[in-house]
């Protein structure tokens, strides 16, 4: 892909005239839903002209507004990062909260709750769980894993540092579980990866976004979390709202030893003097 359009718009910036920096400045700050405008309307709500909106579009590379819209379509897809409105206005605020909302249900309501049962009683009677991440899923797969081993032991997160894969891979069986957390962008070898655990016989659950369509037919379980923002950034609060809900759900399957559990780690903790 070549600069996307908020590089664009930060090269060109300076030197736009006040009627296209007005255009510029409502598209970065409505980029988030900026498909469900027209040209028409942008002219309208910026208090310019059509030809203006035509103009700033030539300006910054585009052939007309619908290859801007794709454009932008493409990107939210993506994940880019891309800088939009301020994030520290009330009305900022505001929309964060309403989005972050908007995830976690959307995650809630895709979970049917026997998938999340049969996830659950997998998990906790696997004689290993084996969470996977690359890049920003890594912090994903590291928090389930802490909260897992509140639970259960036999709980590992790969890939370890500096370390491949294919010889933690090569003792998997039919009584482990494998969790991979794949959230935009992923790594390139990442549906290879997937296609592979396919073949072994260990039993495999996807926690993604919903641009994982491809990873999603070699898992036996997958559970889409949206990352819609405001921002510049992709949000985890649907994703860190599963991992709550899941380890709880692991709890519960085995709830008189998870408790034994608890109650252990709280010793060594007190023993160790580890935490205040």
């Amino acid at each position: 892909m070549t600069q996307h359009i908020g590089q664009r718009i930060e090269a060109y910036y300076q030197d736009l005239p006040s009627h296209e920096r007005r255009v510029a400045d409502f598209i970065l700050a409505h980029f988030d839903d900026f498909a469900i405008y027209s040209a028409a309307d942008l002219a309208r709500l910026t208090g310019v002209s059509k030809a203006t909106v035509t103009r700033l579009f030539k300006r910054l590379g585009f052939a007309h507004f619908q290859e801007v819209r794709e454009h932008a379509r493409e990107l939210r897809n993506l994940g880019v990062p891309l800088v939009t409105e301020p994030g520290h206005t009330v009305q900022a605020f505001h929309r964060h909260f309403e989005r972050e909302q908007a995830n976690v249900k959307a995650m809630l309501d895709g979970l049917d709750p026997d998938t999340l049962g049969a996830i659950a009683q997998a998990v906790s009677t696997a004689d290993n769980v084996v969470v996977m991440g690359f890049r920003n899923s890594y912090p994903v797969a590291l928090h389930l894993r802490q909260q897992l081993l509140q639970v259960r032991g036999q709980v590992h997160v790969l890939p370890q540092p500096g370390q491949t894969l294919a010889e933690e891979l090569a003792s998997l069986g039919d009584r482990d579980v494998v969790v991979v957390v794949g959230f935009r962008r992923r790594v390139t070898s990442f549906d290879r990866l997937m296609a592979h655990l396919h073949t072994l016989p260990c039993s495999v659950l996807l926690i993604a976004d919903g641009t994982a369509t491809s990873a999603r037919q070699h898992a036996d379980w997958s559970v889409i979390c949206p990352l819609d923002s405001i921002s510049a950034f992709d949000s985890y609060a649907a994703a860190m709202s599963l991992v709550n809900i899941l380890a709880s759900a692991v709890l519960h399957e085995h709830l008189k030893s998870g408790r034994q559990r608890m109650a252990r780690l709280s010793h060594h903790f007190e023993q160790l003097d580890e935490l205040s």
